[in-house]
């Protein structure tokens, strides 16, 4: 039975192209299984760390405007890189920023919440037949200005995702040890849980608004 699926991969997963190839592999493995594919990345690597050090060797004091502008350029990367690997294994895929997604968001440059999620491109896109790999970590203002999530941001685009397009799945894939019931940095009981249902995950942010720094 075909599902909808939400895959979602962080920057380690897609830091040079062998590992983005491997992705690729992952996620063509995932559409030929008959489900409708919608796939969320972050920047390569430790990009968004280098482009933050970039702008502090321009500035001491840059704009937040201007840092979205310049951060969400790494999740734009990848979404390319990763639709161009797809496509080039003769499965079609199409890469979408958050503002194309549908994702909006408040004025918090740097910092911003998601504040509503208009998937109608996606779905358009599913119902061609299409992977659909969406940039994490941004949203459209109310400017028409791009804003990002803070860190983690690119976990909270998939679950938002998965409940706004009510997927049947939405899987996230990390380095991490896995999925707590709470920060287990600031919470050392935190348990690891193996598996959850959507309508029980929530977005937990120990770092003041937007900041999703957990999934719990």
């Amino acid at each position: 039975m075909s599902q909808l699926v939400v895959m979602k991969f962080g920057g380690s997963s897609v830091a040079d192209a062998d590992r983005i190839k491997n992705v690729a592999n992952r996620v063509i493995a995932k559409r030929k299984g008959g489900n409708r594919v919608v796939v969320v990345v972050s920047a390569p690597g430790d990009m968004t760390d280098d482009l933050i050090e970039m702008a502090e060797k321009i500035t001491d004091n840059p704009s937040g405007r201007e840092m979205d502008m310049l951060l969400s350029t790494g999740e734009q990367v990848s979404i390319a890189l990763l639709s161009m690997a797809i496509n080039e294994r003769k499965v079609e895929a199409v890469s979408l920023t958050g503002p194309q997604a549908g994702i909006f968001a408040d004025n918090t440059h740097t910092r911003a919440r998601i504040t509503d999620i208009k998937p109608a491109k996606i779905f358009s896109e599913l119902k061609k037949g299409r992977v659909v790999i969406v940039a994490g970590f941004q949203g459209l203002n109310s400017n028409d200005d791009i804003t990002t999530l803070g860190r983690g941001g690119s976990d909270l685009t998939a679950v938002a995702l998965a409940a706004s397009l009510k997927a049947d799945v939405c899987e996230i894939y990390t380095d991490v040890q896995g999925v707590f019931t709470t920060d287990p940095r600031i919470v050392p009981e935190a348990q690891d849980r193996p598996h959850f249902v959507r309508g029980n995950v929530g977005i937990g942010g120990s770092g003041g608004p937007g900041d999703a720094t957990a999934v719990h």
